[in-house]
């Protein structure tokens, strides 16, 4: 008897994680505070020894790990402290590896690019790898569950809850009141809060972090149209439909280079002083408050372009990268440094969040030679793009804006199960050249009338700005 087919049920809504942050704590007795200061001056040391542990090991991070250390808390905040290193290494070994693989594959195009003597026109150093350095825990964080933290009603007027903390004292838990400001009680009016809370310590200041789940109706059609993004820094998004949302140019962009020039200068003269024995202690430090400031000013701006883009495309299916910023590298250490600071790894994030939170559909694809794929002939090559803003294919010469092209690619590429399926970067390019050779047996005729490609040089004059290009 044949079985009948598992018919799936249909999504119908998406859960989200909203969290409520910057709840102080100063408000509370700080001689109670002081007792959360000696906990963390225990629990950090702890968390990093973990994370060491669980960075050099060959085997993956286990946040069910056997105690290796001793230490004096208590065996429920040792076990918070495992989990919580297990999560920081198993992030960074994720992160390492990805930039590992994208450095092999530099490698493999470098040899390919040598074997068919075409150094001189891209004019490429050898790809070279540096190992990554070992995570270093500076900001004190505990993420916590209710084994260690609870938080508990107050029915004192004065405050709205009480923290009730495991120190070092076993046995003699403390209690920390906290009053929500207007904002946090709207949040969290009708809410349910979720176990888990993150206590950590700024610029001397403990601050609280609560989070509670919500269901979304997910409002996307079946049939609705996509809608391909593609991520950049001359322009933070542009979509297959032909538009753009924000820029690292102008404002921000001379804002960058100031703040890299002030650092750099500080790194001089750290420098000098080093040599000259000045104890480390009173030695300048490289990092600034203007620094922090543009960062948080680009991730605002990179706020403000994912929600007027899904603001324009309410009734669309999104399509976007599953962008690796770790694997990016430019040559020259400026375009790297703009990189960095043009937070592309934000946009992801963001994106997937706003999407969720409007109840719309967004769906990752590979983003492997998305940028250098042309659609037409599936034809792959880093030539293919005569400068970042240009896509030419050198076989049949379809030419295009290389974001809109790359965005369309995305778009494209959403239900390819062929392409998902694939393994490896390799793999998809192996894919991508076998439908080009299928495309070039059924339109041999228009090549030979179209005669040999021109050769493209892959180095324009430098820009000041360049827009990521994907592997």
């Amino acid at each position: 008897m044949r079985k009948k087919k598992r018919k799936r049920k249909k999504k119908t809504k998406q859960t989200i994680t909203r969290a409520v942050t910057h709840i102080r704590l100063i408000e509370a007795n700080p001689g109670k505070l002081e007792a959360l200061d000696q906990l963390v001056a225990v629990y950090l040391p702890l968390c990093q020894q973990y994370t060491t542990l669980f960075c050099e090991a060959e085997t993956s991070p286990d946040k069910y790990q056997e105690t290796v250390f001793k230490t004096d808390l208590s065996d429920r905040l040792h076990r918070v402290a495992i989990q919580q290193a297990a999560g920081i290494a198993k992030s960074v070994r994720t992160n390492r590896a990805n930039a590992y693989q994208a450095y092999l594959e530099d490698v493999a195009d470098y040899a390919q690019a040598q074997a068919e003597g075409r150094m001189s026109a891209f004019k490429r150093r050898e790809p070279t790898w540096t190992e990554w350095d070992l995570p270093v825990l500076r900001v004190p964080v505990i993420q916590a569950n209710v084994n260690v933290v609870v938080l508990e009603k107050s029915e004192d007027s004065t405050f709205d809850y009480w923290l009730r903390v495991s120190t070092l004292d076993v046995g003699n838990p403390l209690r920390v009141p906290v009053k929500l400001a207007s904002y946090h009680k709207r949040a969290l009016e009708g809410r349910t809060l979720n176990a888990s809370t993150t206590l950590h310590k700024r610029n001397g200041v403990w601050w609280l972090t609560l989070s509670f789940d919500e269901d979304v109706p997910l409002q996307t059609k079946p049939d609705a149209p996509t809608v391909g993004v593609d991520v950049g820094i001359a322009h933070f998004l542009t979509t297959s439909t032909n538009k753009a949302y924000g820029s690292f140019h102008g404002k921000m962009a001379r804002q960058h280079k100031h703040d890299r020039e002030k650092r750099r200068r500080k790194a001089k003269l750290r420098a000098c002083l080093e040599k000259k024995g000045v104890p480390k202690g009173k030695l300048p430090s490289t990092s600034s408050e203007t620094s922090q400031r543009l960062s948080r000013h680009v991730k605002q701006e990179i706020n403000r372009a994912v929600n007027a883009l899904v603001k324009d495309h309410r009734d669309a299916r999104l399509i976007y990268e599953d962008l690796n910023v770790a694997s990016m590298r430019f040559k020259a250490r400026v375009m790297n440094s703009y990189l960095y600071a043009s937070h592309l790894g934000h946009i992801p994030e963001q994106l997937a969040w706003a999407a969720a939170k409007q109840g719309m559909a967004a769906h990752t694809v590979r983003a492997a030679y998305s940028s250098q794929e042309c659609p037409r002939c599936h034809y792959v090559d880093r030539a293919n793009r005569p400068n970042q803003k240009t896509f030419k294919c050198l076989v049949c010469g379809y030419a295009d804006q290389a974001d809109r092209k790359a965005a369309q690619t995305l778009a494209g590429r959403w239900g390819d199960r062929k392409l998902a399926a694939c393994r490896s970067t390799s793999e998809v390019k192996a894919l991508l050249m076998t439908r080009h050779e299928a495309w070039k047996q059924q339109n041999q005729q228009r090549i030979q009338d179209a005669g040999p490609p021109v050769q493209l040089s892959f180095w324009d004059p430098p820009e000041m700005f360049l827009e990521s290009s994907h592997e």
